[in-house]
């Protein structure tokens, strides 16, 4: 069972990604992502197409998919079959997402950036570049903190 320290550590660690450079669902899928056998460099590219709202789409959060990835490690079921374990996941994502949306607000990421629908239509593949303006100006650390932190707290929950 890891320790609530152990669990601060994991959500400081998706920060410290994100401010790094990585995406907002890579930060959060690498902190927690040995738990379930995979290394950093795999969890990053497992992770890579969801930041920006997926592929700069401005759609679910890339903080959120995290959290879908990393319940599908932690409950997923492996059996096509198997609706019973297909259902349980389900209901943990959406508790999850529920509480993520209460805390921010929205799940989608243009939403929470404040975009309106020009912007979103006009959203270009290109990464931002992140310089301090774009730490300034942007809510996601914080959102990445959340996703962790929710994550965190759901394995506490657990008695992982």
């Amino acid at each position: 069972m890891m320790t609530d320290k152990e669990l601060d550590e994991r959500v400081n660690r998706a920060v410290d990604n994100f401010m790094q450079g990585y995406g907002c669902c890579q930060s959060v899928v690498a902190a927690f992502a040995d738990l379930y056998g995979l290394d950093d460099t795999l969890a990053k590219k497992i992770a890579a197409g969801f930041g920006g709202g997926v592929g700069r789409l401005r759609m679910m959060c890339g903080a959120v998919s995290g959290i879908v990835m990393l319940v599908g490690l932690d409950c997923g079921q492996t059996e096509g079959s198997d609706r019973e374990g297909k259902s349980a996941c389900y209901k943990v994502v959406q508790d999850l997402l529920a509480k993520s949306k209460e805390e921010n607000g929205s799940l989608i990421c243009a939403e929470i950036l404040g975009l309106k629908g020009y912007e979103k239509a006009n959203s270009s593949y290109v990464a931002s570049a992140r310089t301090a303006e774009y730490y300034k100006t942007r809510p996601c650390a914080a959102k990445v903190e959340s996703a962790a932190r929710i994550f965190a707290n759901y394995l506490k929950a657990k008695g992982c």
